[in-house]
């Protein structure tokens, strides 16, 4: 079985990336896991011209193939995204819009395999969970459009540097035993 843990933050060393740590190491114990961070690749934005509607493909040519290949190899995937206002990072929703062509809401689409679960840990730096909530809605909505079955999510508060994960480490840890 193969996981697939992604950094939605543009930042590789905050505390986001040091949730990815985490979980990359816990489920190494079960899965063979890889982690990405969205910041490693390169996408355009969306152009809004529905040509993927028609040929189930992006016109434009870049880095969305191969993150979307990592979907397709693993089993289980976690987004671990930060809140930027509110919702997830841009650099993520612009890889989300850009996932058009394989989102279930028109025909033809292309598809990543089925009998995959999705996971979704959010965190904000604020102390209220309604931020988390929405972030987590943002994931779950997209892993629907993808057919990925949405099996579980993690909201983490008052968490604003690297330092701030380590106290949750046990509560990180007890999420993912049941991936």
């Amino acid at each position: 079985m193969n996981a697939l843990v992604i950094n939605c933050s543009p930042v590789r060393t905050g505390a986001t990336a040091e949730i990815v740590k985490i979980v990359t190491e816990k489920l190494s114990t079960k899965y063979h896991t890889k982690c990405i961070c969205i910041d490693d690749y390169t996408f355009s934005f969306c152009k809004g011209c529905r040509a993927c509607h028609d040929t189930a493909e992006c016109i434009q040519r870049d880095d969305i193939p191969l993150i979307m290949g990592e979907f397709d190899r693993a089993d289980l995937i976690v987004c671990v995204s930060p809140s930027y206002w509110a919702d997830v990072p841009g650099q993520f929703k612009a890889f989300i819009d850009r996932c058009t062509p394989w989102c279930n809401t028109h025909e033809p689409h292309a598809a990543v395999d089925g009998g995959k679960r999705g996971y979704a840990i959010a965190l904000r730096t604020g102390p209220g969970m309604k931020e988390c909530e929405r972030i987590i809605q943002s994931l779950e909505h997209f892993y629907g459009h993808l057919e990925i079955a949405c099996c579980g999510s993690l909201g983490l508060c008052s968490v604003e540097y690297k330092e701030d994960v380590a106290p949750r480490r046990d509560e990180i840890m007890a999420f993912c035993d049941k991936m």
